[in-house]
C-alpha cells in the first residue's frame, strides 16, 4: 500500500501577490453568465451546507465575494463573513455592498486571530483549497472558529481527473470514445499555472495537488468527520455532429469537481 507525505516541510505563508495581478481578470470571468460556478458549483455547495435563517457562515478564501453574495441572497436571513488574503479581492467584495455580508482581509492559515473569538454555524471553501500550499493548516484553523456539529463544505477541481498537465482529454478513433488520460495522481505536486497564457508569462499561480485521501485524513486530524462526498459533472452539451456523442458521454461520466462535507466534532467531551 502506497502512502504519501502529509508534511513536505516548511513553506512560506500564503501570499496574496499571486492573485493581485489577476484579480480583475478573474472578476470578469466570474461575473460572466452561465459559468460552471453559477450553474453547478454554487447550487451544489448550498445544498450540502443547508443554510438556515439567523445563522452565520464563513466563506474561506472568498475571492471577490461572488459565492458570499449568492448565499446571502439565497437564504436572506443568513449572514456570511468572507475573508481572503488578497486586498484587491476584498475591496471588490466590499464594493458589492450586499446586505448580510462582511468581508475581511485575512490569511486562511491564521484567520482566527482576525475573527476575535467569534464562533460560526458553518464554513465553505469554494475552489480555493488547491491554491493553498498548506491546506492542512487551513483545516486546523477552521476548526477553531466553528461550533461543534457545524458543517464545513470544501469544493475543489477533482484531484483524480483535473490535475494540470498530468491529466488530459484524448479520443479513441477506433472505439469512437473520448476518455481522460491520467499520468500521475498519488504524488503531491506543486504545479505553476499561467494566469494569462499568450500575453504575460510572469503572471502565475500555483496549483497544489494532493490525492483525495490527503483531504479526508487531514480533515480528521483537524477534528472533522467527513459525512458526505459528491462528484459533480459539467452541465454543458456539445453541438450535434462530429464527436458530440462521445463528448457528452464522457462529460456526464467524468466529474469536474469534488465536494467534501465534514462536521466539526465536539472535542470538549
Amino acid at each position: 500500500m502506497r502512502k504519501f507525505q502529509t508534511n513536505r516541510g516548511p513553506k512560506k505563508r500564503e501570499s496574496g501577490t499571486e492573485w493581485e495581478s489577476s484579480a480583475r481578470q478573474y472578476h470578469e470571468y466570474i461575473e460572466s453568465p452561465n459559468t460552471l460556478q453559477k450553474t453547478v458549483v454554487y447550487p451544489g455547495v448550498k445544498q450540502l451546507l443547508e443554510p438556515k435563517a439567523g445563522e452565520v457562515y464563513v466563506d474561506i478564501a472568498c475571492g471577490e465575494g461572488a459565492f458570499a453574495e449568492y448565499l446571502a441572497k439565497a437564504e436572506k436571513k443568513a449572514k456570511v463573513v468572507g475573508f481572503d488574503v488578497s486586498t484587491t479581492f476584498i475591496q471588490m467584495a466590499q464594493h458589492r455592498n450586499v446586505s448580510g455580508t462582511e468581508f475581511l482581509r485575512a490569511d486562511a492559515g491564521s484567520a482566527s486571530r482576525m475573527l476575535n473569538g467569534r464562533m460560526f454555524d458553518g464554513a465553505v471553501c469554494v475552489l480555493a483549497v488547491q491554491n493553498m500550499s498548506q491546506p492542512e493548516q487551513t483545516f486546523m484553523e477552521t476548526a477553531k472558529f466553528l461550533k461543534p456539529g457545524a458543517k464545513f463544505v470544501i469544493v475543489l477541481n477533482h484531484p483524480a481527473f483535473r490535475i494540470p498537465r498530468q491529466t488530459m482529454w484524448e479520443y479513441d478513433e477506433k472505439k469512437r470514445l473520448q476518455y481522460r488520460r491520467i499520468e500521475r495522481y498519488l504524488s503531491p505536486m506543486d504545479i505553476p499555472i499561467l494566469m494569462r497564457p499568450g500575453s504575460d508569462r510572469n503572471v502565475k499561480t500555483v496549483s497544489h495537488h494532493h490525492p483525495i485521501s490527503f483531504y479526508v485524513n487531514e480533515l480528521a486530524r483537524a477534528g472533522f468527520l467527513v459525512d458526505a462526498m459528491e462528484e459533480w459533472t459539467s452541465d454543458r452539451q456539445s453541438v450535434p455532429g462530429g464527436r458530440a456523442r462521445a463528448e457528452n458521454r464522457s462529460r456526464s461520466e467524468i466529474p469536474l469537481f469534488l465536494a467534501i462535507r465534514a462536521r466539526r466534532l465536539d472535542t470538549r467531551r
